[in-house]
């Protein structure tokens, strides 16, 4: 059973030791690489540059071709009224079509279109944004799990280095058989951790590569995610902010659309062509026409001012959303930033608390050697240095959870 965990132990060790190491910016670039959303998001942008594009051409002279024919026969009186039909008509036309449109009309539906694919773009940086801190998020959780397996790996080389002098000192009488079964007993434990430490770190770096699109499975040694704090921008220039000052756009634009629907409208036509019922002379049918239409607004229910309060409504919305959402950031940059400096003051007191812990195994060992140690001080050492090894470490990842996400803020 004991060579049967062994093998277990340096099968799950082995990947994590040998492999290579990867870096945080390569599972960056991977992600972003494989985002659909991303490419989805980038592909609406392109799309909106087509409307505008589809607006303007829309805008200029449309030239159709159009034919019809009709032929109504009638016997001995029977069929259609002639002067309805005419019988049988024939004709086949070129028409051209203008709408006239004021200019600052057509601007506006070109700036509610920018405005749109504006949204679009800052929607891709957000999500962009999002894509990256869940994978830096997910790489500290990966990370953490590795330092986990090394730290257990280190404790378990110290524990069966040392097994076999206490093994000796016990066949010497120095120690008690039972002061070698406790000894035993904490390293089978630590074993043990160290195989779930592997199963961990396993886990979590798949759920990584999940994350990533990456397909790979095999084990890869992560690098340190080096992370600093950056200077926040301003919320003016922030990118969080500038939803809303679209928004604010979009409804100023939208309340200039409405009015210049309730300006007059008119279209030009001309056609020309052949056009005839074979009554008289059909072949002098050929010939052209011209003509325009107006529209004049006069009346609409009070549709218009409706359209207007519905806008002001949503402008009332948009600076509520505003207001709280600048209020939220505020707590959430001050909470962060405090955290922060909460755990740097936490992993100065650790660092001394590890020297001592490390100090007092030492001096154990060295008693040990001598049969002067008693073996349950030496297995509460052990444990007391295990707590706040442990404890670093999860500060450690704390820290880097914590500013990855103020930096998430940094655009």
């Amino acid at each position: 059973m004991k060579f049967f965990l062994s093998i277990i132990f340096l099968t799950l060790t082995a990947t994590v030791s040998f492999a290579q190491t990867n870096t945080l910016e390569h599972y960056l670039e991977i992600s972003k690489k494989n985002s659909p959303l991303l490419s989805d998001l980038k592909n609406q942008v392109q799309s909106s540059q087509l409307d505008s594009l589809r607006l303007r051409a829309a805008l200029k002279p449309q030239v159709n071709g159009i034919g019809a024919g009709l032929f109504a026969p009638s016997y001995n009186g029977f069929g259609y009224a002639g002067a309805i039909t005419n019988l049988h008509t024939i004709s086949a036309l070129v028409s051209a079509s203008k709408t006239l449109i004021s200019k600052q009309y057509i601007n506006s539906q070109l700036t509610a279109i920018s405005l749109q694919r504006d949204s679009i773009l800052n929607i891709s940086k957000i999500s962009e944004r999002d894509l990256k801190k869940a994978i830096i998020a997910q790489y500290i959780t990966a990370y953490g799990s590795l330092l986990q397996v090394k730290f257990t790996n280190e404790v378990v080389d110290l524990l069966t280095r040392e097994e076999g002098l206490l093994k000796t000192l016990t066949q010497s009488n120095i120690y008690h058989q039972s002061d070698y079964l406790t000894f035993l007993v904490t390293l089978k434990q630590q074993k043990l951790q160290a195989l779930q430490a592997s199963l961990q770190y396993k886990n979590d770096f798949a759920t990584l590569n999940y994350l990533a699109g990456i397909t790979d499975t095999t084990a890869i040694e992560l690098s340190y995610p080096t992370l600093e704090k950056t200077a926040l921008p301003e919320p003016a220039s922030s990118i969080f902010f500038k939803k809303y000052q679209l928004d604010s756009l979009r409804l100023i634009n939208s309340r200039k659309l409405v009015d210049f629907a309730y300006k007059p409208k008119g279209s030009v036509f001309a056609d020309g062509g052949f056009n005839s019922d074979f009554s008289d002379q059909p072949y002098k049918n050929f010939g052209t026409s011209v003509g325009f239409s107006f529209t004049v607004p006069i009346f609409d229910g009070g549709v218009r001012k409706l359209q207007h309060k519905r806008l002001s409504l949503q402008e009332e919305t948009r600076l509520n959303y505003k207001a709280f959402f600048n209020i939220q950031y505020k707590q959430q940059i001050d909470q962060l930033n405090q955290q922060i400096n909460q755990s740097d003051q936490l992993l100065k007191e650790i660092e001394e608390q590890i020297k001592y812990s490390d100090t007092l195994i030492q001096v154990d060992l060295k008693l040990l050697q001598t049969g002067d140690l008693k073996i349950a001080d030496l297995v509460l050492a052990i444990n007391n240095y295990l707590v706040i090894k442990n404890l670093k470490t999860t500060t450690n990842i704390n820290k880097l959870q914590l500013i990855n996400q103020l930096n998430y803020w940094n655009k």
